[in-house]
């Protein structure tokens, strides 16, 4: 422990161990600078890493199939779907989205199973051909 004689010695003492401080401060601050950057000094690209964008509503679409609302992410799959008629559409919604089997969906929608298998593989085959571009009759 350290005593001081007067006044003068622990004013002296004061004044070197805030000039010290002040020093490793503006040392700390150099080495800071020489690892960090502020976000204004980032290029676009930098500071997009930095971003994240959430698109949940950009390109999805919502469907409502016997009371169930069906949420479709991919916007071509849904603008195929949009170009289907009701039933082939509730059929491949009910088949693919809550997986439901063909009998199932048969006694929901008051068909046999035989008729909604056809109508899943027809389907199917014109949402193939209008996601590649071709043409259908809906």
């Amino acid at each position: 422990m350290r005593v001081f004689n007067n006044f003068h010695e622990f004013d002296s003492f004061c004044k070197k161990v805030l000039k010290n401080e002040v020093f490793n401060f503006h040392n700390e601050m150099k080495r800071k600078q020489k690892r960090e950057k502020s976000f204004s000094e980032l290029s676009p690209q930098e500071l997009a890493q930095f971003c994240a964008k959430d698109d949940y509503f950009d390109s999805m679409q919502i469907f409502n199939v016997l009371g169930n609302d069906i949420i479709v992410k991919d916007g071509r799959v849904a603008e195929a779907l949009k170009n289907l008629t009701g039933r082939k559409r509730d059929i491949i919604l009910l088949s693919y989205f809550l997986d439901m089997s063909d009998r199932e969906i048969g006694e929901k929608l008051n068909l046999i199973r035989a008729t909604v298998q056809y109508q899943r593989s027809v389907t199917l085959k014109e949402l193939k051909k209008i996601l590649e571009g071709g043409h259908t009759d809906a």
